[in-house]
């Protein structure tokens, strides 16, 4: 602990309770911060360093920030601790990597608004350090000082200015006289009759005059170049900026044994000002720029910006060359400080969850036991994010519970705190204000989202927001900004008690314009992109389901979804407290399930699909466009579990609606007639489908039950030809592995590439029926290898075909294995996979795979219930040649 949390202590009579502020972890940055000092060390102590270089740039400064509330003050207090003696140093930091000579000075200002800190005092405070550091004077910067004191403050002495500011009781009063006593030692260089107390003019003018003709009487200050310069000058403001020059300039004179290297800590550096108003950033840089052999480290909620070239004018020294460590990436975490193109302006992050917990539990203590119990530390944890801040204010409410007589309960801390929101809004101007209430309504967003989404007409605010530190940045990202997630949801839910607050209307209107601006990047994109289709989906849906919005643009995308096959999820933020509940309640909320659902699909069994879908219908809630999109899922789901009837019945109401969904309607229908073993019309649908329909893939289904592998084969790759024409991978996918399956019957020497290809199309999608065709299309090939390892993998894939409910697929692996135990020899076996085969098509569908079978075992049949393209004997003769080219291939005796 490094002091009593005074707050705390006011808030309960329990005298027995230690309370103290907690200083946890960081030791990332005190990392950064030794490996920049010691570069800096090593820089101002090498040859060829001088002061007096005007043009050089500078790399003496590091900046910390990060949101309000994160820690940055206490990690500046904490850092001037440890600068000062080992004792103010973590324990957990170890030992400094510098070299005990030349010594460090740590001086820590605060230029908040509320500590009243001028550029006068900023200035003070660096020299009385020294003063008092050192004990001697400081003759060149003195004089200066002392004729702009009797210029500025007529009147009042500088050791009364220094006992009403306060700063006398932190440094002492040797400044005053270390003053005195470089006047009086020039005076008497000068032989200038009298006391200088009064004569601070002449005796300057003298010196000046005595500098220019570089009298030996004044030969110890004559090496300073610029000071006769400054002496002439009007002593203002203007000119004391300028002055660390001559404190510079003074600590390279003093003595190896004396030797100091100020480190100057700023503090709540974004109080100085805004990006309008920066007269006292401009004083303050001229500061770091004149005294390169002092270190900064500022603290602040916004990184420096000195780097950007856009600032010439504003500030004195600008862009990339002159500050190349503040020109680099933010750096995230706790990276060490390496040369300066490494980064010298770093994000403070959250605390890690183990860091929470040790705050929480070394925060209030009572006979040396955290008062918080574990429980509710990982409740409190869980809430805040890794933000300090919000571990501050859960340690203030549970001693609030405590007072009130209530025993603190998890439950207590399922909230947000408002004060959240006014630290963050605190130096935000209006427009920064309104769009980032806007852009909590979105996962991610960039500057035009941000702006369109606020309805503001010029990105210049957001811009500045993005700049903020609890804006974090992905620039691989779609969208490369989104908010810190407990400002977010804070913004979100806490209530709102600032004067700029938003009503429920506000909020609504934010939402129906963002959902309008997502839609409006999604048409307005230069050309298909799955990528930004998706994001729109789940940035949309929330907004639709959230808000209770109309399903505009949504309908659209929703078809542009499953039209390419890729079935990437589509999860969707937790509901927000007002929309709570597993309930249907909107059109959105049954869109999102039903997209939901046929995302999932992939991944579990069809009776669910199935069932999932007709809840979804049940509601009626979905639009007619949408409630033909779930009609015509819930009929395929059922042609997968073997369900005709049903899935017939489907498919034709979606075909005779004529809609989106008609081609592919009839195309279901197309299947369900070869699955009842009627070729005949289903070759007449094919033929009428085109590529709406996918008709040369229904063509090569045809075929290849027939056992002619030659057409299938060009009907495949015909079907992947006009999908990669039309761009659509997911169709792709789906031929090339039909056309590996047939390529496995009949060249398996070839069919290795075409698995190959079609794997590589199925790495970036999520198509479960395919990729069972495809692992079934490896089997095929491996069909008579000698040993157990086509039965083990068959084994294990019917365990999965089961799993998924797919009824086609259960049938291509048995006549897999059946070509397998065929070319084995293996009669039982063989008879074991047409027994399977019988219970598969027990309904009547696919009873064709019996015959099939048959025809490759060479076995008789019954009359066949197919209605063959030819006679049934050209068929058995296509199939039962397959496996005799393979016995010939693979030299097994018949």
């Amino acid at each position: 602990m490094t002091g009593r949390d005074l707050r705390a202590l006011f808030s309960t009579n329990d005298r027995q309770l230690e309370a103290g502020t907690v200083f946890t972890n960081r030791q990332g940055q005190w990392q950064i911060v030794q490996a920049a000092l010691g570069e800096h060390l090593a820089r101002i102590t090498g040859p060829g360093f001088t002061v007096e270089d005007l043009e050089a740039p500078r790399t003496n400064v590091l900046v910390f920030h990060g949101v309000g509330g994160i820690g940055k003050t206490t990690l500046s207090r904490t850092l001037e601790a440890a600068l000062a003696d080992a004792e103010g140093r973590p324990a957990r930091w170890g030992e400094p990597s510098w070299p005990t000579r030349p010594a460090l000075l740590p001086v820590r200002i605060d230029l908040a608004r509320s500590a009243g800190t001028d550029f006068e005092r900023v200035l003070l405070t660096i020299r009385l350090a020294l003063a008092t550091h050192l004990g001697r004077p400081l003759p060149a910067f003195d004089i200066a000082l002392r004729r702009y004191w009797e210029h500025q403050h007529p009147g009042e002495s500088l050791e009364e200015y220094l006992s009403r500011g306060g700063l006398a009781a932190r440094f002492g009063k040797a400044l005053p006289q270390q003053v005195q006593s470089a006047l009086g030692d020039v005076a008497q260089a000068l032989m200038l009759p009298g006391t200088v107390g009064g004569a601070i003019g002449q005796l300057t003018g003298t010196l000046a005059t005595a500098l220019r003709e570089r009298r030996q009487t004044v030969r110890a200050l004559a090496d300073c170049s610029l000071l006769a310069d400054l002496l002439d000058a009007e002593p203002d403001v203007d000119a004391l900026s300028y002055y660390p020059y001559l404190l510079a300039w003074e600590l390279t004179r003093l003595p190896a044994e004396k030797a100091v290297v100020p480190v100057v800590l700023l503090d709540t550096f974004e109080d100085t000002g805004d990006r309008t108003h920066r007269d006292l950033e401009r004083l303050l840089q001229r500061i770091v720029w004149l005294m390169p052999n002092a270190f900064f480290i500022v603290t602040g909620r916004s990184r420096l910006q000195w780097a950007d070239h856009a600032l010439q004018g504003q500030l004195d020294y600008t862009g990339p060359t002159a500050w190349p460590g503040l020109a680099q990436q933010t750096v995230p975490g706790p990276r060490p400080a390496g040369a300066p193109g490494n980064g010298r302006q770093i994000l403070i992050g959250d605390f890690s969850p183990q860091d929470c917990d040790d705050y929480l539990a070394r925060r209030l203590v009572r006979d040396n036991q955290p008062l918080i119990s574990a429980e509710l530390r990982t409740v409190i944890t869980d809430r805040s994010h890794g933000l300090p801040l919000y571990l501050d204010l859960a340690v203030l409410r549970f001693l609030e519970l405590r007072r009130t007589g209530h025993t603190p309960a998890p439950a207590d801390f399922d909230a947000d705190f408002p004060a959240l929101i006014t630290r963050t809004l605190a130096d935000l101007t209006p427009d920064e204000r309104h769009i980032l209430r806007s852009v909590s309504l979105l996962d991610a967003f960039d500057l035009p989202l941000a702006t369109a989404t606020a309805g503001l007409p010029h990105q210049a605010a957001a811009a500045r927001l993005a700049e903020r530190p609890f804006v974090r940045e992905n620039p691989y990202a779609l969208w490369p900004y989104h908010l810190h997630a407990l400002i977010r949801s804070t913004l979100r839910t806490a209530d709102d008690a600032t004067d700029d607050r938003w009503t429920d209307a506000d909020w609504q209107a934010a939402a129906e314009r963002a959902l309008t601006a997502l839609g409006e990047q999604w048409h307005a994109a230069p050309g298909p992109s799955r990528r930004l289709l998706v994001g729109c989906l789940r940035q949309g849906l929330a907004l639709a389901r959230d808000h209770r919005l109309g399903l505009a643009w949504l309908t659209d995308a929703a078809y542009a979804y499953t039209d390419d096959y890729v079935w990437e999820p589509l999860p969707l933020p937790a509901r927000t407290e007002s929309e709570a509940g597993d309930e249907l309640a909107t059109p959105a909320d049954a869109l999102a399930e039903l997209l939901s659902t046929l995302a999932r699909r992939q991944h579990e069994h069809r009776a669910r699909t199935a069932d999932r879908l007709t809840t979804i219908l049940e509601t009626g809630l979905l639009p007619a466009e949408l409630t033909e999109m779930a009609v015509y899922y819930r009929a395929k789901a059922h042609r997968d579990l073997g369900q005709s009837a049903a899935s017939r019945d489907g498919m034709r109401q979606v075909a005779d609606g004529g809609g989106r969904l008609a081609p592919d309607a009839t195309r279901g229908l197309a299947h369900l007639a070869r699955a009842a073993g009627d070729f005949p019309t289903a070759l007449t649908t094919a033929r009428a489908l085109g590529w709406p329909g996918r008709g040369r893939r229904v063509l090569g289904d045809i075929h290849f039950a027939h056992g002619d592998m030659g057409q299938a084969a060009t009907a495949y790759a015909a079907a992947r030809t006009e999908a990669e024409q039309h761009g659509n991978i997911g169709e792709q996918a789906i031929a090339q592995a039909h056309l590996a399956l047939t390529y496995a019957f009949a060249d398996p020497a070839r069919a290795g590439r075409e698995i190959s290809l079609a794997e590589q199309l199925l790495a970036g999608l999520d198509q479960r029926a395919t990729t069972l065709t495809a692992q079934v299309a490896a089997l095929v090939r491996d069909a008579g290898a000698a040993g157990p390892a086509v039965d083990d993998r068959s084994a294990l894939l019917r365990t999965e075909i089961t799993t998924a409910g797919i009824t086609a697929a259960a049938l291509l692996l048995e006549i897999a294995l059946t070509l397998h135990h065929t070319l084995r020899g293996d009669d039982v076996a063989v008879r074991n996979d047409t027994a399977r085969l019988e219970e598969l098509t027990r309904n009547g569908d696919y009873a064709y795979y019996t015959d099939i079978a048959h025809f490759m075992a060479g076995l008789s049949t019954g009359p066949s219930v197919a209605r063959w393209l030819d006679e049934e004997q050209a068929t058995r003769r296509r199939w039962r040649d397959l496996v005799t080219i393979r016995r010939i291939r693979l030299d097994v005796p018949r």
